[in-house]
């Protein structure tokens, strides 16, 4: 898409992985994860949002990526067209938790819809 064209109407992609340890000699992991991976997109901006399959309610939305800048959200991100699409989207799967990485604080912060500016 060129620069400054228009968005489209939101894509959404999930992909499932695993991240685990090999198993020791007893059959039992160090560590695994098991998560599905979100990735919403108007063909200009993207969006990412990690869910664990423990705590299915749950999902943490993570980055995002404009034109090719990638970076941890912001409060202005919070209140994007695409990112409150892909709330109402995450809300109708049963994700009841939203939670998002700040990047001023690099933390978990609850989503709170709307943000004020």
């Amino acid at each position: 898409m060129a620069r400054g064209g228009t968005a489209q109407s939101m894509k959404v992609e999930i992909s499932h992985s695993i991240d685990a340890s090999e198993p020791n000699a007893s059959g039992f992991y160090e560590y695994h994860y098991e998560y599905d991976m979100f990735e919403f997109t108007d063909g200009i901006t993207i969006f990412w949002v990690r869910s664990y399959n423990d705590k299915p309610e749950k999902a943490a939305l993570m980055a995002r990526d404009k034109r090719g800048k990638r970076g941890l959200l912001t409060k202005r991100d919070l209140r994007h067209p695409l990112l409150l699409e892909a709330v109402a989207y995450l809300r109708a799967a049963g994700k009841s938790e939203l939670v998002w990485l700040d990047r001023k604080s690099q933390s978990y912060l609850p989503f709170i819809s709307p943000i004020p500016r």
